[in-house]
């Protein structure tokens, strides 16, 4: 469970987020590290990982941007992504977690936990986003309890909308965000 600190300075309120680690059988659910950048530019370059996030691969000096901001939503939210490892190879898998990304989008679903994921191409298909995920929404339902939940998925990609629908997300709209998207709420969670 993560531990906050709270300082007030010069009008400013900063909330000091304790970056969890949490273990599943075969996962770690672990902070970035620098160490972790160039299984990270791996990832967010491959061209099957992203094909359903942005289409685009990311370049070197944008995925080096992205893992910086990993801590920072932690730092000023409270929640964030994690790395993923493999346990039994001490592999870097992908990541998962939870942001606020404030998308220019209607209908809006700021002020939620918007899931997120992904993972190398092999490690697809073996039942680990389901493990890292399970475990992500039970440390969020224990750490933010009532926050509403919510993702968003390119109607193309089927195996994520099968993997939140057996999560306990429903569509609720779907919008136009850099193409068609459909938006999903957990149940037990109102949407925004």
């Amino acid at each position: 469970m993560g531990s906050r600190a709270h300082d007030f300075h010069q009008g400013v309120h900063l909330v000091m987020a304790s970056i969890p680690t949490i273990e599943t059988e075969r996962l770690l659910l672990r902070p970035h590290t620098i160490d972790d950048f160039p299984a990270y530019q791996t990832l967010w370059s491959d061209e099957a990982v992203v094909r359903h996030i942005s289409g685009i691969p990311s370049t070197r000096e944008q995925t080096w941007a992205r893992l910086m901001r990993a801590a920072g939503m932690w730092h000023h939210m409270g929640f964030g992504f994690l790395a993923i490892e493999e346990k039994s190879t001490g592999q870097m898998i992908g990541e998962a977690g939870f942001h606020e990304v404030r998308r220019d989008m209607s209908p809006s679903i700021e002020g939620t936990l918007e899931v997120g994921w992904l993972l190398s191409p092999e490690s697809q298909g073996r039942g680990y986003a389901m493990e890292a995920l399970q475990a992500l929404i039970g440390w969020a339902g224990a750490n933010f309890p009532g926050k509403p939940m919510t993702c968003i998925i390119s109607p193309e990609n089927l195996a994520s909308l099968r993997l939140a629908g057996k999560l306990g997300f429903a569509e609720f709209a779907r919008a136009d965000y850099h193409g068609d998207v459909i938006l999903l709420s957990r149940s037990g969670t109102p949407p925004a």
